[in-house]
């Protein structure tokens, strides 16, 4: 569903992606992991079209995306929940939701209700500025606001920073019902035993390149994995 061939992208005058080759096919969950820096985040802002890749091929559904705009990727299907969450604090929690919606076809609120089903809090809470929400529902919030544009390929870094070990796990049994709800995910996460335990492949980065690439499974036994990122 989405493939990215031969990809390289510079940050600045740093060539933080080399040659990026990796897929996530319809109803998988996709990690990619490696060490701070790796280039993991500039992967994800590269899809979205944040950062223009300098050469490759990015496509969703055999078409061809690399250089869109961020909106006209959110349009063709592509949505991302950043890391740091980067909610807007000074609106609600339902004027958020609105603003991950404003490129959506379709009913509104067959959305909002979709939402508001996986994070019942926010819906407790739609009137409560964002700013005043704890991480953790902050980053259902960032979540549910990416959700809103109904995506084809949903793209989440770092959805685990900075939260308690209990609010991790729903986070993480959130994204597996996202999953088994018909949508990929491409998911970017420091926490690479739980990252591999949730998905059905994964990948590895180092230096902006890919290293290992396999089953998480396979992942989760391959000794340089198990030493460099499980901490065993």
């Amino acid at each position: 569903m989405l493939k990215l061939e031969g990809v390289h992208t510079f940050y600045g005058a740093i060539k933080a992606l080399k040659g990026i080759n990796l897929e996530v096919k319809r109803g998988e969950i996709v990690s990619l992991i490696g060490a701070n820096g790796a280039g993991k985040s500039t992967c994800l802002m590269t899809i979205s079209g944040v950062l223009k890749p300098s050469s490759g091929s990015i496509t969703l559904d055999n078409e061809e995306i690399a250089g869109l705009p961020p909106h006209e990727i959110v349009r063709k299907g592509i949505s991302q929940s950043p890391e740091g969450r980067r909610i807007f604090p000074r609106l609600t929690i339902l004027e958020n939701l609105e603003m991950g919606a404003f490129l959506r076809r379709g009913d509104f609120s067959a959305a909002l209700d979709k939402v508001y089903g996986l994070f019942p809090i926010l819906k407790e809470r739609s009137n409560q500025y964002g700013g005043t929400l704890s991480g953790g529902e902050q980053q259902m919030l960032a979540i549910g606001r990416a959700l809103m544009s109904n995506p084809g390929v949903l793209l989440l870094d770092e959805p685990s920073l900075g939260l308690a070990p209990i609010m991790v796990s729903k986070i993480f049994r959130t994204i597996q019902e996202i999953n088994s709800g018909g949508v990929p995910v491409l998911l970017v996460e420091q926490n690479a035993k739980a990252a591999l335990k949730l998905s059905h492949r994964g990948y590895v980065v180092e230096s902006g390149v890919i290293t290992l690439e396999g089953r998480s499974g396979d992942l989760l036994n391959n000794e340089k994995v198990r030493h460099a990122y499980l901490g065993e």
